[in-house]
């Protein structure tokens, strides 16, 4: 049934991980909204196993930061089959970073952890390997929010579902201030779910000013 995590070590241990985060999911749902999927299956195809769609592209050992983690995709799924990578998870809202902090302590996962913070006042001397998020917003958006935080020659993995050559093209003034490069658009498409992941490596320092407050990275994007 969970055919897609045959390929780790850690299987058993995982599908028992995965199997546990869902109860949580649904059970704090209740309280809040937290995924308009919440039928079982679903869950497992269009949440858990697209999470692990940019799994592959982690190096071991990274340093992993999770922009508008919310209900925790793809953060928790990658951590619980990558044990080696030190993630931190964010959020704006505190209910949903609550819920993570949670999962994590219940999951047993080390060296995760989720943070309330506007990704604006996040400390920008703190860099990462990679910078990850499944958020819904333009491209160019999330550059901005993205790769600030983002090493140099680390990368960017953005989740997108479709139309990326239109995202790309809008993007190309917001990699160009904000020192990315596009490297691969990798499709990873199933029957289950549409997955396009962007990965854009960092090639040269942001300016300090980057990402800007006020919301302006969605109302005036690059």
């Amino acid at each position: 049934m969970k055919s897609f995590l045959e390929k780790y070590e850690n299987y058993e241990q995982a599908q028992s991980q995965f199997s546990r985060y869902y109860s949580l999911l649904i059970e704090w749902n209740e309280k809040f909204n937290l995924t308009a999927i919440t039928n079982e299956s679903e869950v497992w195809s269009k949440h858990f196993a697209d999470s692990l769609s940019g799994e592959s592209l982690i190096k071991k050992d990274a340093t992993v930061l999770d922009v508008g983690s919310g209900a925790g995709f793809p953060g928790i799924p990658l951590k619980i089959v990558r044990g080696d990578i030190n993630l931190t998870m964010l959020d704006s809202v505190n209910k949903k970073v609550t819920f993570l902090n949670e999962v994590v302590r219940q999951l047993g996962l080390e060296n995760a952890k989720a943070i309330h913070s506007r990704i604006e006042d996040l400390d920008k001397k703190v860099k990462y390997d990679v910078v990850v998020s499944r958020a819904v917003a333009s491209l160019p958006t999330l550059c901005e929010y993205a790769l600030p935080f983002v090493k140099e020659g680390g990368i960017f993995i953005a989740y997108k579902s479709e139309k990326t050559d239109e995202e790309i093209a809008t993007a190309k003034n917001a990699l160009s201030v904000l020192g990315g490069e596009i490297v691969e658009v990798k499709d990873v498409s199933t029957g289950e779910f549409n997955r396009k992941l962007i990965v854009i490596k960092k090639v040269k320092s942001t300016p300090p000013k980057y990402p800007r407050g006020k919301n302006l990275p969605r109302v005036k994007p690059l």
